[in-house]
Order: structure tokens, then C-alpha cells, then sequence
């Protein structure tokens, strides 16, 4: 079968070439109208024609192809859900999306920015697997970027991050609306932005309820479902034990959960747990079902490929620096303490 042309399109459509053209590359503004536009879509759609993306490059200058380095971000599934935001966004607005992981290897990075420019991409998504303060590439040069789970000190560099804080609160919120003021915390010690601002938002809860936090706090070493009932147990088999307990992910939680059980506490009649991520494959999964702060690996995906195209129309725009809402997913494992 003979690939269909713009002039077979024009013909289907009743209009010159050149009108199918610029109707197809949304040019000619207010010289063709609403209706003319419509009947030379609908044509190319009957005909199977798709334009020409390397000659429409060279009039553009874009080849409507947006790179995607990640550290790790291809094999984390909840993180994943980030490659799935950018890919939805770029391809409603016509792009095509190219994904590189590099383990996080600096090397690597530098390497895949190249290969990613020598094929004249319009923009790069540099994408980690968790929150991070990075500082970017010297390899980017000018090439417009946005930067996705991560962000700069300084602020040069468009970024979007989880609103951890806000996060934090909402599941805090949960506990004291329930009457809950002795609120222990399990976390890892290990050196991440979200542990960071997840421990901070506590200790500032406890503190302005007239309460020291530090008797209730159990740091690990990671942030593992096996540390998190070792660490529970620890917190849970103190005398003045908390009624509730903050965990820093979904896997310390289920190891909470472990603890309690072995303790003979119920979830939540005798303790309740709240905790960060809400991933599909545990919160939902546990018994009581565990509520949580979902982070928006989505939709941080989606703003940070609209960011950029904005980028592209404007590259003297500001940059911009975007806290994503990390909302509540409320199960049944709060209640009111004894």
C-alpha cells in the first residue's frame, strides 16, 4: 500500500497543500479557520498520514524529542510512576519521550546527556529515584532542563520536589484529630531531604503541643521493613509508650505492624500508625489497611514535561520550583487512643 502524502490530504480535505500544511502544523493562524482545520485533520486521520517529524525539524528547529536521565528511576515502581507522568504529558503535546537510566553513576550521566544531545533532543528531564538537593550537570550547557524529584540549592534550575512537609502534616493531622498527643517516630538515619523534613515536621508538632519528642523517637540505620519492628519494638516496649506511632515509609510501617502484633497490640484499638509513600503493593496490602502520604511520582512526571515545554517557548522564563501535594490515602489504621 502506498504511504499517504499532505497533497493526498489536501485533495480528501478540498484545499491546497500548503493550507493542509499549516493546518497539520498549527501555523497560519487566524487564515485558517476552526472548520478548515478540523476537516484536514480529520482527512490525515482517514488517510493514515502522519507528517514528516525530520523535515518539520528543520522548519521548527525541534525535533520534538525530550530526553529522560534517571538514577535508578526505571527499576523503583513507585518511582516509575514518574517516567509514566512525563511520557502521558509529552506525548499529548506531541513529543516523544527518550529514557536513559545511569545507576546514578556521574560518568554515566555525563555520557547519556551527550548521546541524548547528539540526537539534537529539545530538553532533558534529569529524574531521581528520591528526593535529592543535586547540583546539575555541567554537561547540560544550554540545553533546557527541569529537574524532577530533585532540586538545586540555589535555585537556577527548574524543579519539582514532594511537599514533604505538607505530607507530614496531613498524616500527623490524622492522629491528633483523634485525640493522639504521644506520637512516637520510627525513621532511618540514613541522609535523605525526605527523612530530613519528615523528622523535622514531627519534632515541630510535638513541640508546639508542649510535648519533648525526643523519648519517642527510634532512629535505624535504614529505612528497611526488618530495622522498622526492631525499632518498633524498641519504642513500643517503653513504659510510657506512645498511642500512636509516625513511620518514614510504608516498608518501616509493616515492620511496626510485626511489632505490635508480636506484642499483642492491636491496630488501631490499642496503637495507631500512620506513615509516607503509600505504596500500592503495602499500604493497601496490610490488615488494617495503613494510612498514608502518597507521593506524587505521577503528577510531579506531568509538570515537570509542561515546565519544560514552557521552557522552550520562553527560555528567558524564570525558573520555577514547585512543591507537588503529597495527599492522604485514609485506611482504617488510625483510631481513638484508649
Amino acid at each position: 500500500m502506498t504511504k499517504p502524502r499532505l497533497a493526498d490530504v489536501a485533495q480528501a480535505a478540498g484545499v491546497s497543500t500548503a493550507t493542509a500544511s499549516m493546518a497539520l502544523n498549527e501555523t497560519g493562524g487566524r487564515r485558517i479557520g476552526p472548520e478548515t482545520r478540523e476537516r484536514v485533520r480529520a482527512a490525515a486521520a482517514e488517510l493514515g498520514y502522519r507528517p514528516n517529524s525530520v523535515a518539520r525539524g528543520l522548519r521548527t528547529r525541534r525535533t520534538q524529542m525530550i530526553g529522560f536521565v534517571g538514577d535508578d528511576v526505571a527499576t523503583t515502581p513507585f518511582a516509575g510512576q514518574m517516567i509514566r507522568g512525563a511520557h502521558d504529558a509529552a506525548r499529548e503535546a506531541g513529543f516523544l519521550l527518550l529514557m536513559v537510566d545511569t545507576s546514578g553513576d556521574p560518568a554515566e550521566t555525563e555520557e547519556a546527556i551527550g548521546a541524548l544531545q547528539e540526537r539534537q533532543i529539545d530538553g532533558i528531564l534529569l529524574a531521581t529515584m528520591y528526593h535529592q538537593v543535586v547540583e546539575v550537570p555541567s554537561a547540560i550547557g544550554s540545553t533546557p532542563c527541569v529537574l524532577l524529584d530533585a532540586r538545586t540549592i540555589d535555585g537556577s534550575a527548574s524543579s519539582v520536589v514532594p511537599d514533604e512537609r505538607g505530607g507530614a502534616l496531613g498524616v500527623l493531622g490524622e492522629l491528633t484529630a483523634a485525640g493522639h498527643t504521644r506520637i512516637g517516630h520510627v525513621t532511618t538515619r540514613e541522609q535523605v531531604q525526605a527523612r530530613d523534613i519528615r523528622l523535622a515536621t514531627w519534632r515541630e508538632e510535638l513541640r508546639g503541643r508542649g510535648i519533648d519528642p525526643e523519648p519517642l523517637l527510634v532512629q535505624v540505620e535504614h529505612a528497611t521493613t526488618q530495622l522498622g519492628y526492631e525499632g518498633a519494638l524498641e519504642l513500643l516496649a517503653r513504659p510510657d509508650r506512645p498511642t500512636a506511632v509516625f513511620c518514614f515509609n510504608d516498608r518501616m510501617a509493616m515492620g511496626v505492624y510485626r511489632a505490635a502484633a508480636e506484642l499483642g497490640l492491636a491496630i488501631p484499638t490499642d496503637l495507631s500508625v500512620v506513615s509516607y509513600d503509600d505504596q500500592e503493593l503495602i499500604a493497601p496490602a496490610l490488615h488494617p489497611g495503613l494510612t498514608s502520604a502518597a507521593l506524587p511520582h505521577y503528577e510531579m512526571g506531568r509538570w515537570a514535561v509542561v515546565e519544560l515545554l514552557r521552557r522552550l517557548d520562553d527560555p528567558e522564563a524564570a525558573p520555577v520550583q514547585q512543591l507537588m501535594p503529597c495527599p492522604v490515602a485514609r485506611r482504617q489504621s488510625v483510631a481513638a487512643p484508649r
